[in-house]
């Protein structure tokens, strides 16, 4: 693979642009955007930039759609039907299904891949869902994703539910970090300590849960001792019903993703009905 395009180099797509320069620096990127801001920014990255989606399809073996969902159809209009034969093509688009995509780009290889907001620093974890088989097709774009992160295959009917735990994942992270840091000010702790200590205190743990490869519960009961701070402050969270709430923020955040994807590739799908 010699090349890839990014139609829609907004922040995901021009964060996915500047992992590939890194990661393969020989790779040529062309990327599209609607304004000089965009354009720039993709630019300044490495990409060869333009307007003209069609001239990204064309120069690409491999094309990652990363317009937002009611954009596509003026993508696929402005672009000749036969420049999508053959080509890999990745829709990082929210909702847009396979079936609806293949219907749409017909002669390509398509899959969907979810990302989340950490490509921005190469440590997205991403889904990728196809009903492509073809090895070669699945490790060429495998090989791209990693670039910025780990990559998970996925049946599609994951992706809702990846949505809402990975994709929407660090915004709940980022509430439950403020809600420990400014319950360490409270007690009387700089916010610029609190702060820094809490993000070390997850990095830690997480390596830990990693390397030892063992359930979250046991690393609970290894740090709580009899009638000691850790129990105490395990009664709150149950008293409060923080892991139901958890659990509870996952699913409903699921079916509002599942809803919204129905809703978008419902309108697609009237679209080229027309």
């Amino acid at each position: 693979m010699r090349s890839v395009g990014v139609l829609g180099a907004g922040r995901i797509g021009s964060a996915i642009i500047r992992a590939l320069k890194s990661c393969t620096p020989d790779l040529e990127i062309y990327a599209s955007g609607r304004s000089e801001e965009t354009l720039g920014r993709a630019l300044r990255f490495g990409a060869k930039v333009s307007r003209d989606n069609a001239y990204v399809v064309r120069n690409s073996d491999l094309v990652i759609v990363s317009v937002k969902p009611y954009h596509f159809l003026d993508v696929y209009n402005q672009v000749p039907a036969d420049f999508w034969s053959g080509k890999l093509v990745v829709s990082v688009m929210a909702g847009v299904r396979l079936e609806t995509l293949s219907r749409v780009l017909q002669g390509a290889k398509v899959f969907r891949a979810m990302p989340n907001i950490n490509t921005l620093v190469s440590k997205s974890a991403t889904a990728i869902a196809t009903n492509n088989n073809n090895s070669e097709d699945r490790s060429l774009v495998e090989s791209v994703f990693r670039c910025f992160g780990s990559v998970y295959w996925v049946p599609e009917e994951y992706l809702d539910i990846w949505t809402s735990l990975v994709g929407s994942g660090p915004a709940f992270m980022a509430e439950i970090i403020d809600g420990l840091v400014l319950g360490a000010v409270s007690s009387g702790m700089t916010r610029d300590i609190a702060y820094k200590a809490t993000l070390d205190m997850i990095e830690g743990t997480v390596k830990l849960l990693r390397e030892l490869g063992t359930h979250p519960i046991e690393i609970r009961d290894e740090v709580t001792t009899p009638s000691g701070t850790t129990i105490q402050g395990l009664k709150i969270l149950e008293s409060k019903g923080i892991k139901a709430g958890l659990m509870e923020v996952v699913e409903t955040s699921f079916r509002r993703s599942r809803e919204i994807g129905i809703e978008i590739d419902n309108s697609i799908k009237a679209k080229i009905s027309h």
